[in-house]
């Protein structure tokens, strides 16, 4: 009897029906350790020799992609690439795939609730009652309704957050250069042309697009000097849109007067990251989009897109993060 082709998850979770999925079809499913070092990555590889890998935690370089032997596709646990080599998966003749908007909601949610935490100072007035201090007299707030909320990207998470925020009484304005005004207007927010005049009239900027060679460190020194004085930052996409040693300083001046994110430079961090330091920020361990509805949503398009890509079943094109020329799934 043959082998089972096997379908490795970097990381130690798959949803209970993602699996289920996997094994009707055919396929062994298989985890390496959380985060994998490339080493420990490629001994996985080079172990299970997968046809199909479900990209969930850590890098995916090029050492690790010549690895894979019989390696045919990669499927990301999720919509952002950035973690995959995919310019040495294009070379090897591997397709990278995409799981895009089954976490949308979930992301959404949690940057929304960082929005209320942030502004409301939520955490700061619960230390402050943990060590007995009563704060009421020196404390003025302020509400969420009549803010200029500014959205780069127009993505399903985006489209998520306008939704729940259309009864808070939020002003929403969206950035997007590959998004068309009329789909803007449609999601009834406010088209900007530029991202300067979006940071200019953004008293809270969330960021949901993806990570990019053009658009690292996208918020820095000079960027976020733009933004209105007082303003917040949210950021639920990717850590490297920030510079953290930049927003840092800025939060330290008073000039932004605090964040909430969910994803850092590096994931995860050598030690304590800086922007602990301040008790104007709020930080998640990347997990916006870790709830068990998005789970099963996500994993089931990751692994749906390996099974449907080996038995030679067209994907949406939206769903392709690569080109690849020449391929037979024989």
């Amino acid at each position: 009897m043959s082998k089972q082709p096997t379908i490795l998850v970097t990381g130690p979770y798959l949803a209970d029906e993602a699996r289920q999925l996997a094994e009707q079809a055919g396929y062994s499913v298989c985890h390496t350790p959380p985060y994998p070092a490339t080493d420990v990555l490629i001994e996985h590889i080079e172990r299970h020799d997968p046809v199909g890998i479900v990209s969930r935690m850590g890098q995916f370089g090029a050492e690790a992609i010549a690895a894979g032997r019989s390696l045919k596709v990669i499927s990301k646990h999720g919509a952002g690439v950035d973690n995959i080599d995919v310019n040495a998966a294009t070379q090897h003749g591997i397709q990278v795939i995409r799981a895009a908007g089954g976490n949308a909601v979930s992301v959404a949610e949690h940057a929304v609730a960082l929005m209320f935490a942030t502004v409301k100072q939520l955490l700061p007035l619960d230390a402050g009652m943990r060590e007995g201090r009563w704060e009421k007299a020196g404390f003025l707030g302020r509400e969420l309704a009549g803010m200029r909320l500014g959205l780069i990207g127009a993505g399903a998470i985006a489209s998520s957050v306008v939704k729940l925020v259309q009864g808070l009484g939020l002003d929403v304005s969206i950035y997007d250069p590959y998004a068309p005004s009329e789909a803007i207007s449609a999601l009834g927010a406010r088209h900007v042309e530029d991202i300067e005049t979006l940071l200019s009239q953004s008293d809270i900027l969330s960021l949901h697009c993806p990570l990019t060679e053009s658009n690292a460190h996208l918020l820095n020194a000079e960027t976020l000097a733009l933004m209105p004085a007082g303003s917040y930052i949210i950021n639920t996409s990717r850590g490297g849109l920030i510079d953290e040693k930049a927003l840092l300083a800025a939060l330290e001046s008073g000039h932004i007067a605090g964040a909430g994110l969910d994803t850092f430079e590096q994931e995860p961090p050598s030690g304590i990251n800086p922007l602990s330091q301040s008790s104007r920020v709020i930080l998640t361990p990347h997990i916006a989009g870790v709830t068990q509805e998005a789970g099963t949503r996500v994993g089931v398009l990751a692994v749906n897109g390996i099974v449907d890509f080996l038995a030679g079943k067209p994907l949406p094109q939206a769903r392709l993060a690569n080109v690849i020329t020449e391929f037979s799934t024989s």
